[in-house]
This record gives structure tokens, sequence and C-alpha cells, in this order.
């Protein structure tokens, strides 16, 4: 269950850590309403504390944040990704298979928007099921208009028992296409037996079956891929990481404040470093998406993506070193966290992403010569 009466202290980063760092006016009507939105949903979210690794619970507050409209996020390079961005950062600090389900819910409110059906977008909750395995495929046949019919399996679905809509990959004719899909129809079953995971529970991952569920085809064929938002939506998944390992951070950095150790003390220096190096990175790749919104972001996205990646591994051992086991069997969320975030961090292909990443930058390299 999670608690939404009590109010506990909100566990604030550092403001080197954030990606963005509003200075208010004294005149509430001069506050930006992006930032003041982003400050509501972290008002909100000092008030939520899981007890449980069910999937419910968080999509419980998935609904409050829809109801609020507190998943009304600025569009990627729209001029405030970063502001975008902070909102991810703070709902995975709260707490990383919410944070899962509502960065998937953003993705598809921004990709509808993108590909000219953001009429679609008000209905309900939203995920992006978009896994390619090789033993697990969803085919489409042409119904009429741009309505389809789904067959198949789909695999890695977060959050199928419980969001309303799903934005599907799937093969018409041999070629990608991307369908939206109305998930309470009879011809739609869920099986989460597959889902062991103790990372990661609570996002309620399942396989998800289509036997002639009815969709309705979003852009053209290859639309999802080949669209400016793709590799936006990948480099905020990197905030996301952030996040989550702000709020480990910050667990050593209420330690050290209570009880000053030289060894305790060199840990959150280095992390400090690692943390304030990833965040200056990701505000940097924000800024370069709002300079570029109509530009190929692969490479600055893998960048960042790969840079956070790595940064993570750093930061747990950090973290770890320095605070030993008790926090682990006694601090419910922090060691809930630090069995997420390595399963989440796994959404990178780790030295594939880096060899892509290495291709780009040659790419640019031979364009320039």
């Amino acid at each position: 269950m999670n608690d939404m009466t009590s109010s506990p202290r909100m566990r604030a980063a550092p403001s080197a850590w954030r990606l963005c760092d509003e200075r208010k006016s004294a005149d509430a009507r001069n506050i930006d309403s992006a930032v003041a939105s982003a400050s509501a949903l972290e008002l909100l979210l000092a008030a939520v504390h899981f007890d449980d690794e069910s999937c419910a619970s968080r999509a419980a507050v998935l609904d409050q944040l829809h109801a609020n409209e507190l998943d009304r996020l600025p569009l990627p390079g729209s001029g405030k990704t970063a502001t975008r961005w902070r909102a991810l950062t703070a709902v995975a600090a709260c707490d990383l298979s919410l944070a899962k389900l509502y960065e998937s819910h953003t993705d598809a409110l921004a990709i509808l928007a993108e590909l000219h059906r953001a009429n679609l977008s008000y209905d309900g909750t939203w995920a992006v099921w978009a896994a390619e395995p090789p033993n697990a495929r969803v085919v489409a046949r042409a119904s009429h208009g741009d309505h389809l019919i789904l067959d198949g399996v789909k695999a890695w679905c977060s959050g199928a028992s419980h969001v309303t809509h799903a934005l599907v990959t799937a093969w018409l004719d041999d070629q990608p296409v991307l369908a939206a899909v109305e998930l309470s129809q009879p011809k739609i079953t869920v099986d989460a037996s597959g889902w062991q995971a103790v990372g990661m529970r609570a996002t309620g991952t399942a396989n998800v079956r289509f036997d002639g569920a009815h969709a309705t085809q979003i852009g053209d064929v290859g639309a999802y891929v080949e669209r400016p938002g793709f590799w936006h939506g990948g480099a905020g998944i990197a905030a996301c990481w952030l996040g989550g390992l702000a709020a480990i951070a910050t667990t050593l950095v209420e330690a050290v404040a209570r009880r000053a150790e030289p060894h305790a003390d060199a840990h959150l220096g280095a992390v400090d470093a690692e943390l304030s190096s990833a965040a200056a990175l990701l505000r940097e790749t924000a800024s370069w998406i709002d300079a570029h919104p109509r530009a190929d972001a692969r490479r600055p996205a893998l960048c960042a993506r790969v840079a956070v990646d790595r940064a993570a591994a750093r930061v747990i051992e950090h973290v770890s070193r320095a605070l030993g086991p008790a926090p682990f069997c006694t601090d419910a969320r922090f060691a809930r966290a630090l069995a997420d975030l390595p399963v989440f961090l796994r959404q990178s292909h780790a030295e594939r992403d880096e060899a892509v990443l290495a291709k780009a930058l040659l790419q640019e390299h031979v364009s320039h010569l």
C-alpha cells in the first residue's frame, strides 16, 4: 500500500545534482507554469511512501498524477527539456518502479503529440511497449482506414495489468508500425507468471497476448524510430537513472551529516563529483536538444546514457562501501532502490551502446573532413 496521508520530509538532492534549479520570483505570477507544475509534482511526491512491492500501488499514484495533470510535461525540444527531465528525476528519486510507469506514460504522450495524435492522449494512462526480442512479435493486419488488427505476443510490458492504453510496436507486411491499443478488450490477455524479478518487481512487467485486438496506427511506417523524439526519449531515461542515484546518494549525505568519518567523507566527495558531472552533462544534453529539436540526437543521447550508466556503477560502489551493511538491512527504501536501479540501468545496452556511440562520433568526424 502507498500512504498518501503522511508527509515525510522529501529527501532533496543537492542543487548541483538537479537538472534545473529555477530562481523563483516573489511574484507567483512570474513563475513559469512548467516550473510551477514541476514544483507541485515534487510536493505531491513528498507525501508518497510505499511499503509494498505491488504494481497496483504505483499505478494508483500514476492515476493521481494524471488526475492532477502532473503528467503534462513540456515536450522534448520545446525549450524546456531540462524541466521535463527534472520531473522524471523527481519521480525516480521517489520510487524507481513508479518512475518506470511514469516515464513510459509521459513518453507515450510525447510520441502522440509528435505524431499528430495528441487527441488520443487524454484518455487514461499509457505505456510504450517497444521491445522486440526474437521470441515475441506482434503482427498487424490492415482493417480500414488507420485501423489495425493485432495478433501475437509483446514481451516486457510494464504496468500491463494497470494502464489503460499502450503504444505497441508491430509489423505490418514486414514493415514496422506503431499502434495505439485500448487494453480492456477481451482479445488481450496478460501473463505475468514469467516476471520473477526482485529489482523493479513493482513495475508489474508481463507478456501481453493480442488475439485479433483492435488498434489504431499512429504515424507512417517507421515513424516511431525515425522521428527526432526517439532519441530525446532515450536520453530522458538517463534522467530517471540520475534521480534514482541521487536518492541513494542522499542516504550517504545524511549519514555523513550525522557522523563524520574520514573514509565516508572521501566516498561522499567522490559521489558528489560523479553526480555533479552526470547532472551537468544531462543539462548540456537538454540544452542541445532544445537548440536542435529536429536534429539527429543519437550521439548526445547515447553519450548521456553511457555517462550516467558508468557513473551509476561508481556511485553504488562508493555508497555501499561507505555505509556498510546496515542500511541494506534496516532501510527499506534504500534497499529497494539498490535492488531496483541495477535492473533499470540495463535498459542501457552497455558496450553495444558504446560501440554505436563510437560509430556516431566517427561519422561526424568523417563528415567534417
